[in-house]
């Protein structure tokens, strides 16, 4: 393993993660290869370094220090440069705090931190880890560990259990205290650093650094079956959208961009209460490849595992071919094993994506092999496997923002 700044090791050395009044304490668990923080408030010792320190401070905060071929880099940096652009919006240096944007830098670093924990993928784990340490954390107030263990509890589950967010995580949220805009800043920042945990792990397999699995880490269940019964249903938001008449000059540029977006469509005026964000989000999507049939495939898949109805039943709606499909996954995996039998690029793509959406951290070049052999390049499984991180990404922000309400009969 490469011991570069963004890089693990597995020393086990180290002390905990301080911040002003609160200590993020590391516990190491056997088994695992990350560390975990807690939320505890203590006495502060002297100043204490995170594990990898040199991990906050890399020039390229989105792939890490991952060093790519030079034509891949080329093939792909319209939309890793957008990427970059989204994270520098998310993780800024300094944030201002308001009335209205209560989401502290704190707080936006220590999600990411939670999400990059679900993901098991190390060098994600090390990157944020390194930025929150020296950040102070918020006052050891009753109202301030309850505000900090909820942003925590949702953002691990909207992460590694999609589908069990419902209006009550909404409703939770709001009772500690964050704003419409700091809910939908939250769920972009849950939904990026996942995307960004997949495709580093499809970058690291491309180069074929070796896959650390943690026995410790459980996997991303599919979705439950009876969520997807009802082949119909009407996606409405359960967060306030920003009215055209009253919405600011950003915000109606923002909407008038990509309102229009098909994929954006129903949840741009929930999106648009950051306009900046939905610029960003916007530009992301148009830059990044999309492989027809391929990609259509990918995003059925990502929507059945991690349980976003309405993602499903619209593309299942508008799939032509192959025949069968969208059934077959509706009715679970073993019902997709029988339909992919005698599909072998398909079966091939199907087991990459199952694997990067369920498990990031147990991606490796194996996956990448299987669809090699089935004549796919490398580029196009690239472009096929970062869509399938963006749907990811997707998933999440319709089931956060929103309810899939079947239709009337």
């Amino acid at each position: 393993m490469r011991n570069d700044p963004a890089c693990g090791t597995d020393d086990v050395s180290g002390s905990p993660l301080t911040h002003q009044g609160t200590i993020m304490e590391q516990r190491r668990v056997y088994g695992k290869s990350h560390w975990y923080h807690e939320t505890q408030a203590s006495s502060c010792p002297p100043e204490i370094l995170p594990l990898v320190p040199e991990a906050a401070d890399v020039e390229d905060r989105f792939l890490l220090e991952l060093t790519l071929p030079a034509e891949l880099v080329a093939a792909c940096e319209p939309w890793l440069a957008c990427a970059r652009q989204f994270y520098d919006r998310l993780f800024p240096n300094d944030v201002d705090v308001t009335r209205l944007q209560t989401f502290s830098a704190y707080d936006r670093l220590s999600t990411a931190l939670t999400v990059a924990q679900a993901s098991g993928v190390q060098r994600l784990c090390n990157h944020y880890a390194a930025r929150l340490a020296p950040l102070p954390g918020p006052d050891s107030s009753r109202e301030s560990n309850r505000r900090l263990a909820q942003i925590t509890q949702y953002a691990r589950q909207l992460a590694s259990s999609p589908s069990v967010i419902s209006s009550l995580s909404r409703q939770q949220l709001d009772e500690v205290g964050l704003t419409t805009h700091d809910i939908v800043l939250f769920n972009q920042i849950v939904g990026f650093v996942g995307f960004q945990a997949r495709v580093i792990a499809v970058f690291q397999a491309v180069l074929g650094l070796p896959v650390r699995w943690l026995p410790g880490m459980p996997a991303l269940d599919d979705a439950d079956p009876a969520l997807f019964s009802d082949p119909r249903s009407l996606w409405q938001a359960d967060l306030p959208t920003v009215d055209p008449l009253l919405a600011s000059e950003a915000q109606r540029q923002a909407l008038a961009t990509w309102q229009s977006e098909p994929v954006l469509r129903d949840i741009a005026t929930v999106l648009a209460q950051d306009a900046r964000l939905l610029e960003a989000f916007g530009d992301l999507l148009i830059q990044l490849p999309a492989d027809g049939e391929h990609t259509a495939l990918a995003a059925l898949l990502s929507a059945r595992i991690n349980g976003s109805v309405a993602c499903f039943n619209t593309l299942a709606s508008e799939w032509r071919s192959p025949v069968g499909l969208p059934d077959a996954a509706r009715n679970g995996e073993r019902a997709l094993q029988v339909w992919s039998h005698n599909a072998p690029v398909l079966r091939a793509i199907i087991q990459a994506v199952q694997v990067l959406t369920r498990t990031p951290d147990r991606f490796s070049a194996a996956q990448l092999t299987q669809s090699g052999e089935q004549h796919l390049s490398t580029r196009q499984v690239i472009n096929l496997l970062t869509r399938c991180a963006f749907d990811g990404w997707l998933n999440r922000l319709k089931i956060a923002f929103g309810n899939a309400l079947p239709l009337a009969p």
